[in-house]
């Protein structure tokens, strides 16, 4: 993500470094090549240009202190920039009502259908709502059925009338049943085409007056770039909607659309996806991104990922199995699928300040624990709850049953006993005691 324009304006940023101070001539020379940058990842002219006036007028107005150079300071401008330019704070979406609807809009192909159930899925995890899906789009049968698929994925409801072509009356009719059936929450996926037609915009805007939507969300796919913007600010012309959602942003996108479009259509992102995967949805934080862009990570995002998946009894349980040295291979593989649960671990590494750097041309497979769970599911249950008996024979028959080596059961072995070692010595020393030391 990013991750051309994160190196252009680290190049940047070196024009000032071991400079003593801040003048019209460096900071003039630094924002040639950041308006540069910023083009090159396809962010819109006017709002590149606006961009880099105002850093350079706030760059000129400030003395630098001693202890900041003035590399730290460009740096610290442009960062709080680019967190003004995308919104500058998180804004949420409005549930207010009961149901509350929420009507889905964008191109065919922008990933509106996913967003659905991505988004029916964190507001029943996350907010506690009830949600019913509402399958809206009459032309592509596949939607319909792609909408069902991932309704019994996430185990939330699919209304649809596979007969009628009239939307409107679907989604009349499915807020009539969502009010019958106690949900709370519709969301309605509408009909998308590849291009910008009338028809297409009369029939939306149909829906929209029918059923008056709390919410209006702008779907677009992020690695169309400046062309995303374009669409938004036609669709916002004739909808007039709340928020856009950037899908794909995990891809080789350039970043354009996001800087790009709160600038041109004065309306906030409010989500953004990351994946494939139903949970790879994430809240838009205006700040933690330009964090990210400028290399800084994203270290709040990371904890609240994590947070997400932590149970503090199980925590609790698992500090006194350690505590008693009774950590085991059950325990292991529990927390892996914890990690798992988090997200791409590219994506997570890369929210580390300073990783993302260090891994920008690694390969961080998603299946990267493959192997360990197959060594793992390989043991009786009795080898995974007393990993000592792992004696020469075991240890064969687990490499021939997982398909990997000896070398590779023996490392995992080894690798389990060190971990296992360090978290009873750092209970130890939580608990005010210092480990004893063998001579």
């Amino acid at each position: 993500m990013f991750e051309s324009l994160s190196n252009r304006l680290e190049r940047s940023f070196k024009i000032l470094k071991g400079e003593g101070k801040i003048t019209e001539i460096n900071v003039a020379e630094t924002l040639k090549d950041v308006r540069r940058a910023l083009l090159d990842a396809d962010v819109n002219y006017k709002t590149a240009k606006q961009f880099t006036e105002t850093v350079k007028e706030k760059a000129l107005g400030q003395n630098v202190l001693t202890a900041v150079k003035p590399e730290q300071l460009m740096v610290k401008i442009v960062h709080d920039e680019l967190a003004t330019l995308m919104g500058g704070t998180a804004t949420d979406i409005n549930l207010n009502n009961s149901p509350a609807v929420i009507l889905m809009s964008g191109l065919q192909g922008s990933g509106k259908t996913t967003f659905s159930g991505k988004l029916a899925k964190l507001l029943k995890s996350k907010k506690g709502k009830n949600p019913l899906l509402v399958a809206g789009d009459v032309y592509r049968p596949a939607a319909i059925e792609q909408l069902k698929i991932l309704g019994q994925q996430i185990e939330v409801p699919v209304y649809a009338e596979e007969e009628n072509k009239n939307p409107v009356q679907i989604a009349q009719n499915a807020i009539k049943f969502a009010k019958q059936n106690g949900n709370d929450l519709v969301i309605i996926d509408t009909a998308g085409r590849l291009a910008i037609d009338e028809e297409m915009m009369k029939e939306i805007t149909a829906v929209k007056e029918a059923v008056k939507p709390d919410e209006i969300l702008f779907v677009v796919d992020s690695m169309t770039g400046q062309d995303a913007v374009n669409t938004a600010k036609e669709f916002n012309d004739r909808l007039n909607f709340d928020g856009v959602v950037l899908t794909k942003l995990d891809g080789d996108t350039r970043g354009g659309a996001a800087l790009s479009i709160r600038s041109v259509v004065d309306k906030p992102i409010k989500f953004v996806g990351t994946g494939e995967k139903m949970d790879a949805l994430d809240v838009f934080h205006p700040e933690r991104m330009a964090d990210r862009i400028l290399g800084m990570g994203d270290i709040v995002s990371l904890v609240e990922k994590a947070q997400e998946q932590y149970d503090e009894e199980e925590a609790r349980r698992l500090q006194k199995k350690i505590a008693k040295n009774q950590f085991d291979f059950n325990d292991f593989i529990g927390q892996i699928q914890q990690i798992k649960k988090m997200g791409n671990l590219k994506e997570l590494a890369s929210m580390i300040p300073g990783v993302g750097k260090a891994i920008k041309d690694l390969d961080i497979d998603d299946d990267a624990f493959k192997s360990i769970e197959a060594i793992i599911y390989s043991m009786t249950p009795a080898e995974r709850t007393s990993p000592e008996i792992l004696n020469g024979s075991r240890r064969q028959r687990i490499a021939v049953g997982s398909g990997t080596s000896i070398q590779e059961v023996n490392k995992l072995i080894k690798q389990f006993d060190e971990t296992r070692k360090m978290m009873k010595m750092m209970t130890q020393m939580k608990g005010g005691k210092m480990p004893k030391m063998r001579r």
